[in-house]
């Protein structure tokens, strides 16, 4: 009795403990899954914005064929990009990439944004209206084709977005970024050359002044769902209910080989067909806020359990 009496304690104890961590478990309302379906290696970086709080990682390696799924809290906001060609670090000196380099020197970003052009992925978690808002952004140039596809989500805006062409080898040749003789990124018209009515600056800076341009219908007819200039909102901008985006997956070079009928699978469904075929998105399933709601569900019922039979085993176990 008096063993059986310890244990009771001992758990009750461990109450404030066990509610800590059960509710500290589920901060992280939605998850990246960042792959990597190119043919080289790929380094991802993540900035989050000012004020957000930073995510577990801000940057790391992809091989070809690999992915990394990564936790963001509520109200989370920043960018999420590739970096190509990169070497250096350890004895080799400062790691530095040939496009979307970070500046940190090494592989985290720590606090680095990507020099421009890079391809761009932007998001806000559970933001107004209790929306996710996300898009790609091919505003500060384009360097890698990208899909951001919401698992789970709802919401009539709730689609995959992103630029599936490759643009490096027939980007117009006062934008193109060559290396070693071949195209590796496509400069946005305000990188350069600078001018206002291009970046939307001075006399530029609203919309009503600030219109397309003839660069920024290339990567627009190239991508139509991506931002093409910083006023390109209306076609660009995508949604999904906070309550229901569990998880996003953000793939490099997503492949566009395989026909898929958008009933077959609604993630692709809406997607511009690239010559004459349409993205498929697949992977493992990522846990969602169901699995995160039925694991509080079940740690609360253990803390009351616990909590019920300590006080029966005092109230029951007395003489009268």
């Amino acid at each position: 009795m008096a063993s059986l009496m310890l244990l009771l304690l001992l758990l009750q104890s461990l109450l404030p403990l066990l509610i800590f961590s059960l509710f500290s478990g589920v901060s992280a309302v939605a998850t990246f899954t960042i792959a990597n379906n190119c043919r080289y290696a790929v380094w991802p970086g993540i900035l989050s914005s000012a004020g957000a709080a930073p995510l577990a990682t801000t940057g790391f390696a992809l091989a070809p064929g690999e992915a990394r799924a990564v936790d963001a809290p509520a109200g989370w906001s920043g960018r999420i990009w590739g970096r190509t060609l990169c070497g250096g670090g350890g004895g080799g000196g400062a790691f530095s990439c040939a496009t979307g380099d970070c500046g940190s020197g090494a592989i985290e970003c720590s606090g680095g944004g990507a020099a421009p052009p890079a391809t761009l992925a932007e998001f806000t978690l559970d933001g107004s209206g209790s929306n996710d808002f996300y898009d790609v952004s091919l505003v500060d140039g384009y360097n890698i084709p990208m899909l951001v596809a919401p698992q789970g989500g709802s919401g009539p805006n709730c689609r995959p977005t992103g630029c599936l062409a490759d643009l490096n080898g027939v980007c117009p040749s006062d934008l193109k970024v060559v290396v070693g003789g071949e195209g590796v990124a496509c400069r946005s018209a305000c990188d350069a050359f600078g001018a206002p009515q291009y970046c939307c600056s001075g006399a530029y800076g609203s919309p009503s002044t600030c219109g397309p341009t003839s660069y920024s219908l290339f990567f627009k007819n190239a991508c139509p769902r991506a931002y093409s200039y910083a006023y390109d909102d209306a076609t660009s901008t995508f949604t999904c209910a906070a309550a229901t985006a569990s998880s996003y997956i953000i793939t490099f070079c997503p492949s566009t080989s395989s026909l898929k009928s958008s009933s077959a699978n609604p993630e692709a469904a809406g997607l511009p067909l690239i010559n004459n075929t349409m993205v498929f998105v697949s992977g493992a399933a990522v846990p969602g806020r169901a699995d995160r709601r039925s694991g509080l569900h079940l740690s609360l019922l253990l803390v009351v359990s616990v909590h019920m039979l300590t006080w029966h085993f005092f109230l029951f176990s007395r003489p009268f």
